[in-house]
């Protein structure tokens, strides 16, 4: 059977068993996602006949609008594998199987609009609510308090700009900085040396929006940690982050010990 696959016709093997693969690789991948635009899958086997062994030098993926539990999007993400081995025989039955793990790069473009949109998805929202922190439960009597309003501005140089308000029981406090994004242990996304926008805040509550500038830097800094959103069998690691106008661009690796069957 497989003789046919071979020799004279070996382009007709590469043909044959990249488009399996393609798509069998790229509905996998897409079912790992809420929602996503495309994801297109592209194998790179030389000579095709290590097809059948189920041995590729390289795949890559590119993907764009993906949706990440719900109601995280991103605008673009794409990896390239270094050499992949497959079981054959499950590509054969509609599914991904490794014989072993590897690694691939990595690439992730987030836009300024749908940083904005996720700071109002559940789980986001849940660590700026009701919080019980001394230092704003000192301030607002006992009570708790909650940061809303987030709104997030990218700038040059791998600064942002934030704002917020802090919602104490009978007043709005506004909030105004800037700060420079970082990355800590390659999987959290740090804000450092933040900078306070006196020129946004009521003169009469500058030093209290001062304090409250600390507290939410400290929120934002154990916000986003890679590892809460790592997939089954995927582990991704961050070495570059990037403003690009109203992008911003991640640049890292992801280690594969099997392919994820859902999101």
């Amino acid at each position: 059977m497989f003789g046919s696959f071979t020799g004279s016709n070996s382009n007709q093997t590469s043909d044959w068993g990249e488009d399996l693969i393609n798509s069998v690789a790229s509905n996998t991948l897409r079912h790992l996602f809420t929602r996503s635009d495309s994801v297109e899958v592209k194998v790179r086997c030389q000579p095709p006949s290590k097809l059948l062994q189920g041995s590729i030098d390289s795949f890559k993926m590119q993907g764009r609008g993906l949706v990440i539990r719900q109601d995280f999007r991103t605008e673009e993400i794409s990896f390239e594998t270094d050499a992949v081995a497959l079981d054959f025989a499950s590509v054969l039955q509609g599914k991904i199987s490794l014989r072993q793990p590897t690694q691939a790069i990595a690439q992730i473009k987030l836009t300024e609009t749908d940083i904005n949109t996720a700071f109002s998805a559940q789980l986001v929202r849940q660590r700026l609510e009701n919080l019980t922190d001394p230092r704003l439960t000192d301030l607002s009597g006992g009570e708790p308090v909650s940061f809303s309003a987030m709104k997030l501005q990218l700038l040059p140089a791998n600064r942002v700009k934030l704002q917020a308000l802090a919602n104490f029981p009978n007043r709005a406090i506004p909030v105004s900085f800037s700060c420079a994004l970082g990355l800590a242990k390659r999987r959290r996304v740090t804000y450092e040396d933040p900078e306070f926008i006196g020129s946004d805040i009521p003169a009469d509550c500058q030093d209290l929006s001062r304090i409250l500038m600390d507290i939410l830097v400290d929120i934002l800094n154990e916000m986003v940690d890679l590892d809460r959103f790592d997939l089954d069998g995927v582990t991704l690691r961050l070495n570059r982050l990037e403003t690009e106008g109203e992008t911003l661009n991640f640049s890292g690796y992801a280690q594969i010990e099997r392919i994820p069957r859902t999101g």
